[in-house]
């Protein structure tokens, strides 16, 4: 039953999850609190593109007026929470319909990576390993963050749609399973460029699965086809007009050009009639050197930093955003936590690769093994890959628990079928690490940044300072531009009708600095920088 009926049963899990998502966050959900500031300015566009802005005009307005805020999004994500409003509107009015769009959209891709991941295991493990991997995905605390109810920002979908190209990888239909991972890459580059790292290695894993067994290329060449079809669609329906110029942190020109050619050059390979892997080996990094060749030569700013940002800007604001700094250097309990389920992840999917191989399954498993590994590299790289190396371990993970947890069910002594069976899981998903930093003793807490009572005390007013209740006072006042920090700038502009200087989007160098600069200088300076961009208010 649980073979044949999987769909049902993971969209069971699937409404079981939102029922519990929901009752958690319920009481942000009524208040509106928008804990991001990417997720109180997505709510600004979409509300922006409700009252009649130009499709491809994504520049906040109501940010560093009169000239706007350059935001390098697109409408893509958009879509999903307009709809929801457009239905709700009618019924319970603009207020109700924005915290229904913001409780309800995120988990729209949820259902999409939990089916996405349940088809590849399927495919990768048994048909019944699905319930494992459902269990293992909704364990991954960095990346069940993404998809809870009022995070409308765009990580969710990007996730769901690495998720779906890791099933395209799997798929035994060569020819669906190249034109799954095209379009699912295509569209998450449409979305942004934060997975690249993913993509391209799962790209790498497609042309070396080729360089191994010469019948893959058919998949290579449906690969290579939808990329650079779906990124020629994405970029023509969703880049707005300031994405229209070369720019390095989208898919403009630059991106749309180095994803069609490298489309091309898949396809082409896929024709190669060698028979000899060395020469496939060959003629494939003879495309990569032209690939990347090219792309230094004719795009050459892109090589050191995508964001092309100012050295000022990267020492006072880029160069402290934490997300971005290497896993190593945050506190050890969020090394442990991240880091858990990526390992057990990569020792499953090698562990299953060596146990396929002389089968074909190892032409599956080996290409997953790959970027399992890798993602594991890139978050030691980067804290905020973590979700993605999260969701890249659960086919590795599920192999293990499908190996190993059965046994256990089916063991003689009953406690091994009870508590076998619970530890082995929780120890398997990360449960386990998750337990025992949370339930730390006092002594600890140093490590966990709560070291002192000045520590808890800022965080406490940075955690009033957004409510609603805290910015009641202003919205009686009447519309004005405000001065205040980079991060309360997008919270201020969605839930009152002021307009205000900064966000924390690095195209606007300018304006971010100019805060900085306020905040850090003379009085009479501060001053003057707050005159100069015709705000009347000040907020601390």
């Amino acid at each position: 039953m649980t073979v044949t009926h999987w769909r049902r049963w993971i969209v069971l899990i699937w409404l079981l999850a939102c029922v519990v998502f929901l009752v958690m966050r319920w009481q942000p959900i009524l208040v509106f609190g928008l804990g991001d500031t990417d997720d109180n300015l997505r709510m600004a566009q979409v509300r922006a593109l409700l009252n009649g802005q130009d499709w491809y005009d994504l520049r906040q307005y109501k940010l560093n007026p009169p000239e706007g805020y350059n935001i390098h999004w697109t409408r893509l994500v958009d879509l999903p929470i307009a709809a929801l409003q457009l239905l709700i509107r009618p019924f319970f009015g603009i207020v109700i319909a924005e915290k229904a769009s913001a409780a309800l959209a995120p988990l729209i891709p949820l259902l999409v990576a939990l089916l996405a991941m349940a088809i590849a295991v399927r495919r990768l493990v048994a048909p019944g390993s699905f319930a494992f991997a459902a269990g293992l995905m909704l364990a991954c605390q960095a990346a069940m963050l993404m998809f809870m109810p009022l995070r409308v920002d765009h990580h969710g979908w990007q996730l769901a749609l690495l998720v779906i190209t890791i099933a395209g990888l799997a798929d035994p239909n060569i020819r669906r399973g190249g034109l799954t991972m095209g379009l699912s890459s295509a569209v998450s580059l449409t979305i942004g460029l934060e997975l690249m790292p993913f993509l391209a290695i799962a790209g790498a894993a497609i042309v070396l699965h080729w360089i191994w067994e010469r019948d893959e290329a058919l998949r290579m060449r449906s690969y290579g086809a939808a990329l650079g079809l779906g990124c020629t669609l994405g970029y023509l329906g969703f880049a707005s007009y300031d994405n229209q110029v070369a720019r390095c942190d989208v898919l403009s020109p630059i991106w749309l050009t180095t994803m069609t050619v490298a489309g091309g050059l898949a396809v082409g390979l896929s024709f190669l009639s060698a028979q000899k892997p060395l020469i496939r080996l060959v003629a494939a990094g003879i495309c990569g050197a032209l690939l990347v060749g090219g792309f230094v030569y004719a795009w050459p700013q892109c090589i050191d930093r995508p964001e092309q940002i100012s050295e000022e800007l990267v020492r006072v604001w880029f160069s402290n955003v934490r997300e971005a700094k290497p896993l190593y250097t945050q506190p050890w309990t969020t090394i442990a936590t991240v880091i858990s389920l990526p390992v057990v992840g990569v020792i499953g999917s090698i562990w299953a690769a060596w146990r396929a191989w002389g089968t074909r399954a190892f032409g599956t498993w080996a290409p997953v093994a790959f970027v399992s590994v890798v993602s594991l590299l890139l978050v030691l790289w980067q804290t905020r890959q973590g979700p993605a190396a999260q969701l890249m371990a659960v086919p590795g993970a599920t192999a293990l628990c499908w190996a190993i947890i059965p046994k256990m069910a089916n063991h003689g002594s009953m406690v091994v079928r009870t508590f076998g069976v619970v530890a082995t899981f929780l120890t398997l998903s990360g449960i386990t690490t998750g337990l025992i930093v949370t339930n730390l003793p006092e002594g600890a807490t140093k490590a966990r940044g709560k070291n002192s009572n000045a520590d808890k005390a800022i965080a406490a007013a940075n955690a009033r300072c957004p409510s609603l209740r805290a910015m009641r006072p202003l919205a009686k006042l009447p519309a004005t531009t405000i001065f205040t920090f980079v991060d309360l700038g997008p919270r201020l502009i969605t839930v009152t009708h002021h307009k205000a200087i900064a966000g924390p989007y690095h195209r606007n160098g300018d304006a971010i600095l100019d805060v900085h600069h306020a905040f850090g200088g003379t009085p009479e300076s501060a001053r003057a920088i707050m005159l100069r961009h015709g705000a009347t208010l000040l907020v601390t």
